[in-house]
């Protein structure tokens, strides 16, 4: 299964011009044409009950963010650049923990560096509204909520029951793929988004390298929502072409092809908002639905709160429990049931966490993950892993 997550991004983009333009461009700099962000994750997890094996693995993510202003830039005016360098390296903690849906949001199946993202935006009505073009992440924007980001499960992320989905996955992390976003807002936190991606995630760096061909069809996308501080919002997907059934054969004993679509709810609350220097708490709520035909997962749902500013005098400490579940679909089981195991309506967990800094630029995240049947497996036990989380803001 495609690695799930959703977590944060990073990127590189250079423009070369020439001796002269570069110069200019560098001045430019200066006057805030250029704004960038460097981030080291190191993670070390294990699993230290249940799962196949009591071991640990170390991993680690390098994001590198620049994104310029093409108005200071070139003069083109309301247009913005976004390029996102990724690198990922180390162990797969979820070898030893065996579940279906992931334990770590910086994991992926092919350690290396990719050109994450690289997309041009186009503001419009005053800034009311934009369209984007390139490599996107669209879990940047779709099936996300603020408050679920400390956590390090994939499912808090996005949901499993989308995440599982298409030839390589969604354009999502760790490969994203070719796509056209257009988004409007409105009073009181109003807003609608859709997009168009290339079905077939791949970037610079994926062996096959960036899809361009739409061979296999578009992922479709929406979202409108509602609100300010606390938000409200409903999304739908579908996949023009037909995807591969996880169960049912042609007439030639290949792969049947089925519908893939789907959509979600979310939701977030402020239940309490300390402002700039007082404790906050803020809670979020998703349920996300799919097809149960093309994917392991016919619908999840998470739900936790996230504590900022636990201690008063550590304005930087924060704390996060969550809980979801993966149901899966009834294709799934059978596969399950076939090779021998018995099968679980659903793989469901709960995370706590904890993140504060230990110098300027240093993080530090104790997290602890408890997993009941793993792998769709009836009979599992329940699978706890412990990881520390290791964050550095390198610029």
């Amino acid at each position: 299964m495609t690695s799930i997550k959703s977590i944060c991004s990073c990127a590189a983009f250079a423009i070369g011009v020439g001796s002269s333009a570069a110069a200019w461009a560098e001045a430019e700099v200066g006057q805030g044409a250029w704004t960038h962000e460097v981030t080291y994750t190191a993670d070390v997890a294990g699993v230290v009950s249940g799962g196949t094996t009591h071991a640990g693995r170390a991993l680690d993510n390098l994001d590198v963010i620049v994104d310029g202003d093409l108005d200071k830039l070139v003069g083109w005016r309301g247009a913005t650049v976004h390029g996102y360098l990724l690198n990922n390296s180390g162990g797969a903690p979820n070898d030893l923990a065996g579940t279906l849906q992931g334990v770590d949001n910086i994991e992926v199946a092919r350690p290396r560096a990719r050109l994450y993202e690289l997309w041009v935006q186009q503001s419009f009505a005053g800034g009311r509204g934009s369209v984007l073009a390139g490599l996107y992440d669209l879990n940047s924007e779709f099936y996300s909520t603020e408050a679920s980001g400390l956590l390090l499960a994939p499912p808090f992320g996005i949901g499993s029951e989308f995440a599982s989905t298409g030839p390589n996955g969604p354009s999502i992390f760790p490969s994203t793929a070719l796509a056209v976003r257009a988004k409007v807002t409105g009073g009181k936190g109003a807003y609608a988004q859709a997009a168009v991606l290339n079905a077939h995630a791949g970037t610079v760096g994926d062996p096959d390298g960036p899809s361009t061909e739409f061979d296999n069809g578009a992922l479709l996308i929406g979202e409108a929502g509602i609100g300010d501080s606390w938000r409200v919002a409903v999304g739908a997907w579908a996949y023009t072409e037909r995807q591969s059934d996880l169960r049912d054969l042609d007439v030639h004993g290949e792969p049947a092809l089925s519908r893939a679509r789907g959509g979600y709810l979310l939701a977030e609350y402020p239940f309490v908002d300390g402002g700039e220097t007082g404790r906050s708490v803020r809670g979020f709520a998703r349920l996300g639905f799919s097809d149960g035909d093309t994917t392991p997962f016919g619908s999840g749902w998470q739900t936790g709160v996230l504590v900022e500013r636990v201690f008063a005098s550590r304005p930087d400490s924060a704390f996060s429990i969550g809980l979801e579940q993966g149901r899966l679909s009834s294709k799934q089981r059978a596969n399950t049931l076939d090779a021998g195991v018995a099968p679980a309506h659903a793989e469901s967990s709960m995370e706590i966490t904890y993140s504060d800094k230990v110098a300027p630029r240093v993080s530090l995240q104790p997290d602890l993950q408890f997993i009941r049947r793993a792998g769709g497996d009836r009979d599992a036990r329940t699978v706890v892993v412990a990881a520390l989380r290791l964050t550095i803001n390198l610029f």
